[in-house]
């Protein structure tokens, strides 16, 4: 098992910038894929990005990408998602979920989640 909880959301302008932190307890967290979602409110849980287990492969929605980074540090069992230029639709609760292979995109394959932290973007 891993338990992963989320921190770091808050309200930020349109242009703004916000770091969203996710630590996890547990099992090896250097043996899990990372994976960043969203869900707005009255639509689907979305994916946003992932990292792998060593931090050297990345991905990401192309909505997000170059604007937002996802990074981790394994020693202390946390990733982060740096979210710049964020806009009015970036709104959302944001969840970190693990899973071991690196690669999907579907929340039907994430083993473990956390609790999500609400981001607000004003415009």
């Amino acid at each position: 098992q891993v338990q992963l909880v989320e921190s770091g959301g808050g309200l930020v302008q349109a242009g703004g910038s916000l770091r969203i932190s996710c630590a996890a307890s547990g099992r090896t967290f250097s043996s899990y894929t990372m994976g960043w979602f969203r869900q707005a409110l009255g639509k689907e849980r979305e994916f946003v990005g992932m990292i792998d287990r060593s931090g050297l492969n990345r991905n990401y929605v192309d909505s997000v990408r170059g604007r937002f980074t996802i990074s981790r540090d394994n020693a202390k069992s946390t990733v982060y998602l740096q979210m710049n230029s964020l806009k009015p639709e970036d709104t959302a609760v944001y969840y970190c979920a693990a899973r071991q292979l690196y690669g999907s995109t579907s929340t039907k394959d994430y083993d473990f989640w956390g609790q999500g932290t609400q981001v607000t973007v004003s415009s």
